[in-house]
């Protein structure tokens, strides 16, 4: 493990994640609980918020989503999803910690070794609905599809995908929305979304380290969730950061101040921070 920069790859930012869980679970006013996290998140999950600038100060913004998808999810379960296809699902716990339905299926798609990992940490426990796990490299357009057609025969289908879609460019990003609404045929999409806000600000911290660990931000469309309107997709929920930071408690250094800036600053601008990330439910055309 390399002490100046212990993040090797994308795959890596999964421990990471999963630290802030675990962060959150041990607090005694914890809003949710993961108890699976501090042992899936390791040794060089705990290095990597060590070496982050600010890391355990930037919980939060995990922690929020992490909240905010859980509730998406259960919308979703509650209008009638049968599969959810979790993509790069890296060490969410969420078929092991959340109240789903028995006969919900849960197919957790990733990497070949971290899919591995992930079982081997969670051997011995129970998952509380019907779990499916699928090694695959989705950067592989043929493999890929062939993942969606088949995770998605029982329908109606969600597809999560949490932190993924910063470190796609935007041809990625948009072949993903295509294939997500031509081959998974999914109903609902559940993700995060930043914008070139959110990538400026990052520059000056975390980007050069994350660069270094090939593992850059990248994608954060000018046109937030309008971006995926010509690939069949329609903003149905979007959750500001901002907001639902505040709403759960759960917020950032100097809130206070930026909360009085924002108080003298035209619309624009409140506008302009309140979308500069936040958590998305998309709804496809099917």
């Amino acid at each position: 493990m390399s002490e100046a920069n212990p993040i090797r790859n994308v795959s890596d930012t999964a421990l990471w994640v999963a630290i802030y869980r675990a962060m959150e679970s041990e607090r005694a006013d914890a809003i949710f609980s993961d108890p699976y996290a501090r042992r899936l998140g390791g040794e060089r999950g705990e290095a990597i918020v060590r070496t982050l600038p600010d890391g355990a100060a930037t919980a939060w913004a995990v922690v929020v989503r992490t909240v905010v998808i859980d509730e998406m999810v259960m919308r979703c379960v509650r209008e009638g999803a049968r599969t959810v296809i979790n993509l790069a699902a890296g060490l969410d716990t969420r078929p092991y910690r959340m109240d789903l339905p028995a006969d919900l299926r849960w197919v957790h798609v990733d990497m070949p070794d971290m899919v591995d990992y992930f079982r081997e940490g969670m051997a011995g426990e129970k998952p509380r609905c019907r779990l499916e796990f699928v090694a695959a490299d989705l950067r592989d357009a043929e493999l890929r599809r062939k993942v969606l057609t088949e995770a998605s025969t029982e329908g109606p289908v969600l597809v999560i995908a949490e932190g993924l879609l910063i470190y796609l460019r935007a041809d990625d990003v948009a072949a993903l929305a295509r294939d997500l609404h031509d081959f998974a045929r999914a109903r609902w999409w559940v993700g995060e979304i930043a914008s070139p806000l959110l990538l400026k600000r990052m520059e000056k911290t975390w980007a050069p380290m994350l660069r270094d660990g090939n593992a850059p931000f990248v994608f954060g469309p000018r046109e937030s969730t309008a971006f995926f309107a010509p690939f069949g997709w329609r903003e149905l929920e979007f959750r500001s950061h901002w907001d639902e930071s505040q709403r759960l408690k759960r917020t950032m250094r100097h809130t206070w101040l930026l909360r009085m800036l924002l108080a003298v600053s035209p619309a624009s601008k409140r506008e302009a921070v309140r979308r500069a990330s936040g958590m998305m439910l998309l709804r496809s055309d099917h």
